[in-house]
């Protein structure tokens, strides 16, 4: 058991170091502070990424998880949106100055001074930021989220991380009745993409690079499927989506093929992110055809609260498969050997 100063998780000390169990120093317990006991924690390509220092050097050592689930233990005194033996969750984000104009908009997760990650991050007096691959969690209340009633921890948990950066984008750019809508890759983002795409109104198409995921798709709800590599079948649907969410980017991306299939003022949101530079993108068709290429980061605690209400009401819900907590390492390494249908969650 971990004392209220403490808590135990798989730690990653380095680069292709294997994960161990063991203490880490907890937040320290202020005015703002909720602290859960974690019941569920999604594994995202994200954790891989910062374990394997992907995205720059990795504060090492961390303990990765941020789609985190629990139930509330402790809050402090200014923490109102939760009570004790709330279930609540937690995603990407976990802190922000809320002073500047895009906190002070409900835009915190593009705060000017910066995004507090929920792991390999720092509080500003300097404690570390350690995620949900563990027993506990402690963070600032302005970024926990009370679960729906109808919504399992175990179902909720991916959506504060997998969930959100698909769900925000769609709706800050207008998906509804009457769009057209592209999803790159079926997978841990792909299958919530086409769902949300879907309860939103619109005409979904899979856009894959083999036909393996095409039942899967259909089930997902997907209109039709496109095999990527098909040029005639790319050819026939040409000039035609309002919207390509790409949540899947290899090397050697055609860029011109891609953008081609948007109709004008179409958008194409990208939400994978890969670990080089986007390279050969033809200027032209965003000229000719006022394309827009937009990114979107995970989304805001206004936009969370929104999502987790519209799954409730409307029924999305990931595919996933539970390891127990004490298996953590064999589920990271299934996830690297691309197994996850769709995806991975930690049970404590």
């Amino acid at each position: 058991m971990s004392s209220q100063e403490t808590i135990h998780g798989w730690i990653c000390s380095g680069k292709g170091k294997p994960l161990e169990w063991g203490p880490e120093k907890r937040k320290h317990f202020d005015d703002d502070t909720v602290e859960m006991d974690i019941t569920h924690c999604g594994i995202c390509a994200s954790d891989l990424f910062t374990m394997d220092s992907g995205w720059g050097a990795t504060d090492y050592p961390c303990i990765v998880g941020h789609e985190i689930t629990g139930v509330v233990t402790k809050i402090g005194k200014n923490v109102k949106n939760v009570q004790v033996g709330d279930r609540a969750g937690v995603g990407a984000q976990c802190g922000s100055c809320l002073k500047c104009n895009y906190c002070t908009h409900d835009e915190e997760n593009i705060c000017a001074k910066g995004m507090i990650g929920t792991y390999n991050g720092r509080w500003p007096n300097g404690d570390k930021t350690f995620g949900g691959y563990a027993d506990k969690w402690s963070g600032h209340h302005h970024f926990v989220f009370k679960i729906p009633e109808n919504l399992s921890n175990e179902i909720a948990a991916t959506f504060f991380c997998a969930g959100i950066t698909t769900y925000a984008p769609l709706k800050r750019h207008g998906v509804q009745k009457g769009s057209k809508v592209g999803v790159m890759g079926i997978g841990g983002l792909g299958h919530y993409a086409t769902q949300w795409s879907k309860a939103l109104g619109a005409h979904v198409v899979a856009l894959s690079s083999s036909d393996r995921k095409r039942k899967d798709a259909e089930a997902l709800g997907c209109d039709e499927y496109v095999i990527t590599n098909d040029n005639e079948a790319l050819e026939k649907q040409q000039c035609s989506f309002t919207h390509i969410i790409c949540t899947s980017f290899g090397n050697n991306f055609d860029w011109g093929k891609f953008l081609g299939l948007l109709k004008p003022n179409g958008k194409f949101i990208m939400v994978a992110l890969p670990d080089s530079p986007f390279t050969n993108i033809p200027p032209g068709i965003f000229i000719m055809r006022q394309v827009s290429l937009v990114g979107s980061a995970i989304g805001s605690p206004e936009e969370i609260r929104e999502m987790l209400d519209f799954a409730a009401k409307t029924g999305v819900k990931p595919w996933i498969q539970k390891y127990p907590m004490k298996q953590a390492p064999e589920a990271v390494q299934a996830m690297r050997d691309g197994k996850a249908r769709y995806r991975f969650v930690l049970e404590n």
